[in-house]
């Protein structure tokens, strides 16, 4: 008698190139959560194999990925990869197959295709281009004196265009006028030259949107050009890394940023606590993020989701499992959750924090939840909004 084989899940991922170290990051937590369900006995009685493909940060290579993960490779399950770089050019051909898809931190990926069968692990809510910037905009509009003026610096990416378009939402309900949008290129090294022209514009609120490296040129050009906002930050793709908190260090301090898991007592929910611990033991020797508090939870939450899907319903069928999934409480690593209009979370759960006490550029400035004030929302808020304090020069 034949044995069954594995069941094997394919993902493109960006194991290389600009977002390479959330997309391994992300991997690592992949595989813990196979390790541990393999250890339990697998799905339904196959052990899990994991077949992750590198798409180098190159979004015109995702959708060839996929194609090979199903046609040549012969996955039985696929899911989404980190982020719109790696999520969005794979719709096509997802929607194509009729498959099911579960994503991770993709923002606002179904938001014109509005595919039933997909479903993404990012605390966003149902109107996720607002609800990233919701907190840091009503921050801003409660400080007295109340800012008026808002400059929006942004990537040229296809992830910056629903945060930008929530900051423009956000800006007008709050009675915040935007002065200035200025797009750069992801090759942009020269941030001293980009922040420049807004110095004369003098913006009581710098919202930016960035990814890793130049989240480390925007926050270093910010303090050499002498902008002084009263607050920055907003919707940056960096600061929740450790590579860029230890090339920052002290220079975050009072920044203000999105993040979607911290370790604070009210989100330690259970099976969180262990894994960060083991993903910890293991982040060195597999080149990803040293603390990982960014991606790891939610990535391990995505696979948490398959699994109770293809348990309760005993199949791989992709209907079924997408059904299942659209109707259930998924409990998870990152708490229960429930799926809403285009496979978005029902319910928003974005953080907004602010960087204070950061005296170093060491990676244990970082490991607790010391040197970040959680300031929204309410039922996880361990502080208030500090006023920024500029040095006097740059470090």
């Amino acid at each position: 008698m034949t044995m069954p084989g594995p069941i094997r899940i394919g993902v493109s991922l960006s194991l290389t190139g600009g977002l390479g170290a959330n997309g391994r990051t992300a991997h690592l937590a992949h595989r813990l959560w196979g390790e541990d369900v393999n250890r339990k006995g697998g799905l339904l009685g196959r052990p899990v194999e994991l077949v992750a493909v590198d798409d180098k940060t190159d979004a015109s290579l995702v959708h060839a990925n996929y194609e090979r993960l199903l046609d040549v490779e012969r996955v039985d399950l696929i899911v989404g990869g980190y982020g719109n770089n790696s999520m969005t050019p794979a719709m096509p051909l997802v929607i194509k197959r009729g498959r099911y898809f579960v994503g991770l931190m993709g923002l606002g990926v179904n938001a014109a295709s509005h595919y039933e069968r997909y479903f993404v692990m990012i605390p966003a809510g149902p109107e996720p281009g607002t609800a990233l910037t919701a907190g840091f905009f009503e921050m801003a509009a409660q400080q007295d004196p109340k800012p008026e003026t808002v400059a929006i610096v942004a990537a040229d990416a296809d992830f910056t265009r629903n945060p930008i378009a929530g900051a423009h939402a956000n800006a007008e309900r709050l009675g915040l006028r935007i002065v200035s949008l200025q797009k750069y290129p992801l090759s942009t090294t020269d941030f001293v030259q980009l922040l420049s022209p807004l110095v004369a514009t003098a913006p009581d609120v710098l919202f930016l949107c960035s990814y890793l490296s130049d989240s480390i040129g925007l926050v270093r050009g910010l303090h050499q050009v002498g902008l002084r906002p009263a607050v920055v930050g907003g919707a940056m793709i960096g600061p929740q890394s450790s590579t860029v908190q230890t090339a920052l260090g002290p220079l975050l301090n009072g920044i203000v940023n999105y993040e979607y898991w911290i370790p604070v007592p009210k989100m330690m929910f259970p099976g969180v606590e262990d894994l960060m611990m083991r993903y910890q033991a293991r982040a060195a020797a597999e080149d990803a993020d040293a603390l990982g508090y960014y991606i790891t939870p939610q990535a391990y939450a995505q696979m948490q989701v398959i699994e109770q899907a293809v348990i309760a319903t005993r199949t791989l069928d992709d209907s079924a499992l997408a059904e299942y999934t659209r109707s259930a409480t998924l409990h998870t690593v990152v708490g229960d959750v429930r799926f809403g209009k285009g496979g978005e979370w029902a319910s928003p759960r974005v953080l907004q924090v602010q960087f204070k006490g950061i005296r170093s550029n060491d990676i244990g400035e970082f490991k607790t939840a010391r040197t970040r004030t959680v300031l929204t929302p309410k039922e996880f808020a361990s502080g208030e909004l500090i006023p920024l304090v500029w040095a006097a020069t740059s470090s």
